[in-house]
Formats: C-alpha cells, structure tokens, sequence
C-alpha cells in the first residue's frame, strides 16, 4: 500500500510541473539552463541517497523528493519550447 502511494506521489509531479509551467511562462525560457541543471543534480544526488546506509523511513522518501524535483524540473524545460 504504501509504495502505491509514492508512486501516486510521483505521477502527481508531472501535473504540478505542467501547472507551474502554465503560471511561470515568462521566466521558463530565462531560467532553462538553470532547470536542467536542478533535474541533473535531483538526479545525480538521488544515485549516492540511496547507497547510503539510511534508515529506510529516511531514505525512500528523500530519493522520491529528488525525483519529484527532478520531474517538475523536466517538465519546465520541456514546456518551455512552446
């Protein structure tokens, strides 16, 4: 139950990414180098998170925080080519 929730969680950034994308049109195309390098590095913090020795109540919710960031992030560059 509980991963059908962080999975729910996930899914839920791609419209929150869209939204904020919709209301932030004017700074996407100025701040697009600036998200790339956020999702990057969601990414790339994400990889060593979770070979860290972690409580797990600690450790899959700040993996799933970074991919959150990650995703919201994509979706500005993204929309920011329209």
């Amino acid at each position: 139950m509980q991963n059908i929730l962080y999975v729910i969680i996930l899914l839920a950034a791609f419209p929150v990414g869209y939204s904020l994308a919709y209301l932030a049109r004017d700074e996407l195309v100025a701040w697009k180098k600036w998200y790339s390098l956020l999702a990057v590095l969601a990414v790339i913090v994400a990889i060593p998170v979770s070979f860290i020795p972690l409580l797990a109540s600690v450790k899959l919710p700040v993996i799933l925080t970074l991919f959150f960031i990650a995703i919201i992030s994509l979706m500005a560059v993204w929309k920011s080519h329209d």
